[in-house]
Formats: structure tokens, C-alpha cells, sequence
């Protein structure tokens, strides 16, 4: 008997008699006669066996968990939703997410965008506004020896490093004319080829304009007509995640001449933001979607040694669509630097940051928008302080950011303060 013959009886046994695969039978076409025709070796057919039988275990155990009665998925969603508010207890919902496609389709009901329920919980909540009623408190963590800056979820610091939700990491990257920030979604990968890309930030020669790159598109009818993505292509990671760079904001600091002492000032526009949406009823560009790949990344959810399963971000789950009221031709919203007032017994401009800053620094600020007369935008909403960022200890800084900013926008303006301005200084 043939080597061909051999083959051909135990993919029939493999598949089931009268039933061949395509591709068994397209490798079968392009086989020649002989004995050393077969292209397919014995560790490689045993290797396919393999693969088809774990993928036929993974396909069942989904369906063990894919055929629960939707009233039950429901409520053990809702109940695991509400009970698990914080972090590192959240990862519970993303687990859940991950299960199987019914589960996730019931979890994307269930869990709301951060506008509405105020909880971080998958990474497309860092490329949604943040909540009206009250802003989401975080701090920044600067490494100087590496030049990178960590954005935490919190109040401050915990004793326990590990207990720290990582929300984006950014690096100083310094070149021989300027200096840039890539952002990602972890601390050890800032390639821009990665997975793990969000965007960066780019200064001119001065360092008086900062450019913030965002790596998925916004509403097209937002972006610039002049704004193309990079020249300079990447290897594509994923299919549902498109490469590039778009200008979604601009953060201008005031040219200071003479050297004047006092505080910086600062001007950012929202390219991707109108202004309207700051009003009652107004409503900022939210994406929507979450986690795309969570099939993919069932089989990583086992545990080992009784630990718990690591659920990470996977910047996948930013590509998705955005949902919100079209954009085309409106005034972009633009924020502005609180003006201090000078202490005199204290001899220094002072902001009150209702506790949250402890130490003096040329780095604090506090935005609020500056709005046209004409859009008819009461004051209230003018004087809510939108982001403010502050010291507090030595390499360590809070920031704290609410609607209609995202974490994403948040935190690159904050890493404009931390390059060198010399000539705002």
C-alpha cells in the first residue's frame, strides 16, 4: 500500500468515511504520485488531530455555558455586576464577558458606559467621557530612570503596589530635535506596531503645541480634512484593528517673552468634542463597543497552581464603533487653564483643589471650557473644572477628569506638563 493510500484512510477516519474535509482534499490535488508525493509528514497529521480535537473540547465546554436559560445568565450578570464595583474585584465582569458569545452580548447589556454607571471596566472605558455628576480620581506614578509615566486608578498610592489598577502607561521617547509620548495599555510594550497601542503625543521644537494622536478614528465627520494617518506603516496586528494616527486634540501653552513669573497657561482643543455638548442634554462622540476577541481569549482564563485567572486589557476592544450625534460643522469644544489667585501670606499662586494637591508645583493646573458667548451656555457648566492635575509627593500626581474628557485625552494632556517648555518658562 501506498504512503498516499495510508493517508487518505486515516484522514477518511479522522472525518468520517464519505466525508473529506476541503482542505484535506485540496492537499490531496496538489499531492503527486509516488511514494514521495504527500506533502503531509506523521508528526504533522498528528499535530492536525490534535488541533481539531481541542478546538471540538473548547466548542463544547462553550456550549456547556452558552445553554443556560437567558433569565438565569440575566441575573447572575447583574448580581455579579453590582456586587464587584471595584477593582481588583471587577475582573469578575470581564470574566464573564469572556465566557462564551451569549455571555458577552448579556455582559454588553449589562454593563454601561462609564458616562452612566461611573465604573472603569473594560478598555473601551478609557476611550469613553467620563461620568457628569462627579469625576474619576487617578494618580501618576513618574519613573525617571525610564522616562515613563503610569496612570493608576484611585484615590492615591496603595501600600501594596499590586494592588493598583493600571488604567495606560506612557514613555518619553527623545529624539534629536523633540520629544514624543507613546501611550499604551501596559508598562512594557510602547511599540507602536503593538497590539497594545492607544496613541501619543508629539511637541513642536519649542514646546509650546502639543499634538495628541489617537490611534482609532474618531466621527469622521470630526477629524480634520488635513488629518491622514502616518506615512509610515506598521505590520498589521489584528484585522479589526486599523493602524494610524488621528489628530483628535491640541494643547497650546502661552509664549512667554520676558520670563515673567507665574503660572503656565494652557489652552487645549478638542478637535473630536463639540462644544454643545458640555450643556444640559448635550451629548460627547462615546464609543460603545467592548472586547472583540474575548473568543479567542477563553483558553488563557484557566487557572493554574489555584491562582487567579489574569484578565488583561487587549487594546482590541478599542476598535469598535462609535455611536453619538454627528459632528459636521461644529464649534469644537476648547478648555482653558484656571486663572490662581496670589496668596499674600502664603506668596505664591494658590487654586483650590478641594484636597487633592499637597504640594506647590508649576505642573498644576485646572481646565474649564471656554465657550462663545453666542452658544448660549449657562456659566455653571463654564466653571466646572473639567480636568485638574496637581502634586503631591515626589513623582507621584493626581489627576482627576470628568465629562466630557476620556482617560485617554485626560492623560495626554497631563504629559504635556511634564516635558520641557523653554520657552513658556
Amino acid at each position: 500500500m501506498s504512503l498516499k493510500s495510508i493517508v487518505r484512510e486515516l484522514r477518511e477516519m479522522r472525518d468520517g468515511i464519505g466525508s473529506m474535509s476541503r482542505r484535506a482534499a485540496t492537499a490531496d490535488g496538489r499531492a503527486g504520485g509516488g511514494r514521495g508525493g504527500s506533502r503531509h509528514s506523521w508528526p504533522g497529521l498528528w499535530s492536525e488531530q490534535q488541533q481539531q480535537q481541542q478546538r471540538q473540547e473548547h466548542q463544547q465546554q462553550q456550549g456547556r455555558w452558552a445553554n443556560l436559560p437567558p433569565e438565569l445568565l440575566l441575573d447572575v450578570i447583574q448580581r455579579v455586576e453590582a456586587s464587584e464595583a471595584t477593582w481588583p474585584a471587577r475582573r469578575q465582569v470581564v470574566a464573564c464577558a469572556a465566557v462564551c458569545r451569549s455571555w458577552r452580548e448579556v455582559t454588553k447589556e449589562v454593563v454601561k458606559t462609564l458616562e452612566d454607571c461611573g465604573r472603569i471596566t473594560f478598555p473601551i472605558s478609557l476611550k469613553q467621557p467620563g461620568p457628569r455628576e462627579h469625576p474619576v480620581q487617578c494618580f501618576v506614578r513618574r519613573d525617571r530612570a525610564t522616562s515613563t509615566y503610569l496612570l493608576y486608578l484611585g484615590l492615591s498610592p496603595s501600600l501594596h503596589g499590586e494592588n493598583d489598577k493600571l488604567l495606560l502607561a506612557a514613555r518619553k521617547i527623545r529624539r534629536a530635535t523633540r520629544t514624543s509620548f507613546v501611550i499604551s495599555l501596559v508598562s512594557n510594550d510602547f511599540s507602536q506596531s503593538s497590539s497594545t497601542y492607544v496613541g501619543k503625543l508629539k511637541p513642536n521644537f519649542l514646546g509650546t503645541k502639543f499634538t495628541i494622536f489617537d490611534s482609532q478614528p474618531p466621527c469622521d465627520a470630526v477629524v480634520l480634512p488635513n488629518n491622514r494617518p502616518s506615512k509610515r506603516h506598521f505590520k498589521q496586528v489584528s484585522p479589526r484593528l486599523p493602524l494610524g494616527n488621528y489628530n483628535v486634540a491640541t494643547v497650546s501653552y502661552e509664549l512667554t517673552v520676558l520670563r515673567n513669573r507665574g503660572p503656565r497657561r494652557m489652552q487645549c482643543t478638542m478637535h473630536s468634542i463639540p462644544a454643545l455638548c458640555i450643556q444640559e442634554g448635550g451629548k460627547a462622540p462615546t464609543p460603545t463597543g467592548i472586547i472583540h476577541s474575548l473568543d479567542e481569549q477563553v483558553p488563557a482564563l484557566s487557572t493554574s497552581k489555584g491562582k487567579e485567572p489574569a484578565i488583561e486589557f487587549s487594546s482590541t476592544s478599542l476598535s469598535a464603533d462609535l455611536s453619538g450625534p454627528i459632528c459636521t460643522n461644529e464649534v469644537p469644544l476648547v478648555l482653558k487653564n484656571k486663572a490662581p489667585r496670589w496668596h499674600e501670606q502664603l506668596q505664591c499662586w494658590c487654586l483650590n483643589f478641594r484636597g487633592r494637591v499637597t504640594v506647590a508645583s508649576v505642573k498644576n493646573f485646572q481646565l474649564v471650557a471656554s465657550v462663545d458667548p453666542s452658544l448660549g451656555i449657562p456659566a455653571a457648566e463654564q466653571e466646572k473644572v473639567i480636568l485638574q492635575f496637581g502634586k503631591i509627593g515626589k513623582d507621584i500626581f493626581t489627576m482627576d477628569y470628568r465629562y466630557p474628557l476620556s482617560a485617554f485625552q485626560a492623560f495626554a494632556i497631563c504629559l504635556t506638563s511634564f516635558d520641557t517648555k523653554p520657552a513658556c518658562e
